[in-house]
């Protein structure tokens, strides 16, 4: 069974309708993740109470990221199928937050994407 349809109560920091976030232990300070419950391999395979409740928690993360680390920006971003950088096969969307003092602050998610490195021959 996916581990993430059915998360540990101490993974779960926000829950909503059929979706619920966890913190992702990855930098900067504060980056977390919201995920429905259903076991589904994309967010174009949300139902419209799913799709609300992922709102509903990413407005609720804002608020509580702003009032915990005080970001000055955030990303926000789904990774769908392998070359989309999907590595866990269960949707979920990332809100990241970015502060002024990071090293690449000012670059958005696809600055690598765009890069000349990244050109197709």
């Amino acid at each position: 069974m996916c581990p993430f349809c059915v998360p540990t109560p101490e993974d779960v920091i926000l829950q909503a309708g059929h979706c619920y976030a966890m913190w992702t232990g990855e930098a900067p300070d504060g980056s977390a993740m919201v995920l429905p419950r259903r076991h589904l391999a994309s967010p174009f395979d949300l139902d419209s109470d799913e799709w609300a409740a992922t709102h509903g928690l990413l407005v609720a993360l804002r608020e509580m990221l702003d009032d915990m680390f005080a970001p000055d920006g955030y990303n926000i971003g789904w990774n769908i199928g392998a070359v989309g950088g999907q590595s866990v096969p269960h949707v979920h969307c990332h809100l990241i937050p970015r502060y002024a003092d990071e090293p690449f602050a000012g670059r958005g998610m696809r600055a690598w994407i765009k890069s000349d490195e990244n050109r197709r021959a």
